[in-house]
């Protein structure tokens, strides 16, 4: 699809004060044509169909093609909020999946892992080592009381190996996750991931899974009367790849309540929801519970380094304590790594990110959700979120990943939605700006403009066309 950018009448929306970041932090570019450092946009050692030619012979001819529908643009440079291409267009980037709360090269993130990687990147796994060390105290002294010992990983799938592995470990083996969840795609993580046609291709997955409907807190005891004192249950305080589907008031604090009544090991999935997304250090704040278990991830890398992490009670982690060996990977906890997490950890501190991310995220559902509604009327069944996770649901298909691509059109990069081909979804970081607010709406505006008519619902329940 090729369209040349229109001009709109900027949407008017509620403007809350926000806690504002330093220009510094929030890395905003000074113009469109420039790179992340205001000089000539880094080239690329690729032409654009160079390097299709080689994702469709070395990579996956898929994403070739996936990269061909969102413009062919080829991305050589990041900053806070902004990502920049060879050709020298700028996007703002409230995709990333969850990843980028503090934005691009945050510099304090960039301060802790240049530091690093000019000292020890990587340790020998014999000696003991500082950096792992004061990330776990600085991770645990943010997570939920009674949540005391780490195990750090590289992916979120790998957080949640080791969740079931450490549920094996307590003796519970039967796994008990969510309609829609989604947890991974390695073997065990995919087992638990709840939609069928990212497991079909796989089988036989791990077995004794049982998924329930999420939010339904009677279909997960009827699980746990069935199998008591076997169970591993995990679930998602939000499901993001659902396309933000919020469970309703009080139900993970009956998640919690039913593991303790039955003898379950409780997992909470917070790889995407954690550190701040939410508006709140963790979803599991928002109900004061905590698990035996809480993933990190996405959040965690500042950005920069891919790390997760389990946050585990003493008894969840009890195993491990005896035989170091028993659950062990390469580049756990590398120095780097750790770094890059240290400086995450500081930087949602220092520049108040988390409560940023709430006041932002507040914002954003009501003036961009105006917007949405007044163009697509009945055409969008819903608009949802919290903190900075933010979904539109469609009511017809087609219509997200239409207005996915118009916003690369346009300027910013979104997210579908795995387990939702109906829902179109926001991760911003909370690092933006006003001027990238005012963006955002603009753009937003523009695009909703110009797909809004394909889909949008006549009185007699048929779909309009443009």
């Amino acid at each position: 699809m090729t369209l040349t950018p229109a001009s709109a009448t900027p949407a008017t929306s509620p403007s809350p004060t926000a806690p504002e970041v330093s220009e510094a932090s929030a890395g905003n570019p000074a113009s469109a044509g420039a790179g992340a450092n205001g000089t000539a946009p880094a080239p690329s050692p690729l032409t654009r169909e160079e390097l299709g030619r080689l994702y469709r012979r070395r990579l996956n001819k898929g994403r070739a093609v996936l990269g061909e529908m969102f413009g062919g643009h080829i991305e050589t440079e990041s900053l806070g909020a902004w990502v920049f291409t060879a050709e020298g267009r700028r996007f703002l980037n409230c995709g990333g999946y969850g990843v980028l709360l503090t934005g691009a090269r945050h510099p304090t993130v960039v301060r802790y892992v240049s530091e690093q990687l000019n000292r020890h990147p990587v340790a020998t796994r014999v000696f003991l080592e500082p950096q792992a060390a004061l990330a776990a105290e600085a991770l645990v002294e943010v997570s939920p009381p009674g949540l005391e010992r780490v195990h750090f990983a590289g992916s979120g799938a790998e957080a949640v190996e080791c969740a079931i592995k450490m549920a094996r470990t307590q003796g519970r083996r039967h796994l008990v996750a969510t309609v829609n969840g989604y947890h991974g795609k390695t073997m065990g993580a995919l087992s638990l991931t709840g939609r069928d046609v990212f497991r079909e291709p796989f089988r036989p997955l791990l077995p004794n899974v049982e998924h329930v409907p999420y939010g339904d807190a009677t279909a997960l005891e009827q699980v746990l009367l069935r199998h008591p004192g076997d169970c591993c249950v995990v679930v998602e305080p939000v499901q993001g790849e659902a396309g933000v589907v919020l469970p309703p008031d009080g139900y993970l604090t009956r998640v919690q309540e039913l593991c303790r009544l039955h003898g379950a090991f409780f997992v909470l999935d917070e790889v995407q929801t954690g550190l701040g997304r939410l508006g709140a250090w963790w979803g599991a704040d928002r109900e004061g519970i905590t698990p035996d278990a809480l993933l990190v991830g996405k959040g965690l890398s500042g950005g920069i380094v891919p790390v997760s992490a389990v946050v585990a009670t003493p008894a969840a982690f009890a195993v491990f304590d005896r035989d170091p060996y028993l659950h062990t990977s390469t580049f756990s906890g590398a120095p780097l790594a750790m770094a890059a997490a240290r400086g995450a950890l500081a930087a949602l501190h220092e520049d108040g990110l988390v409560e940023r991310a709430r006041v932002l995220g507040d914002e954003l559902l009501v003036g961009l959700g105006e917007i949405a509604r007044g163009h697509y009327g009945d055409g969008l069944r819903e608009v949802r979120g919290r903190g900075l996770l933010l979904g539109f649901e469609f009511a017809r298909p087609g219509a997200a990943g239409d207005l996915l691509i118009e916003l690369a059109e346009q300027g910013v990069i979104a997210n579908h939605s795995l387990n939702s081909d109906h829902v179109l979804r926001l991760t911003p970081p909370a690092v933006l700006s006003r001027s990238d607010i005012g963006f955002l709406y603009e753009a937003f505006d523009r695009a909703c403009g110009r797909q809004a008519s394909a889909y949008a619902i006549s009185s007699e329940g048929g779909t309009g066309h443009a």
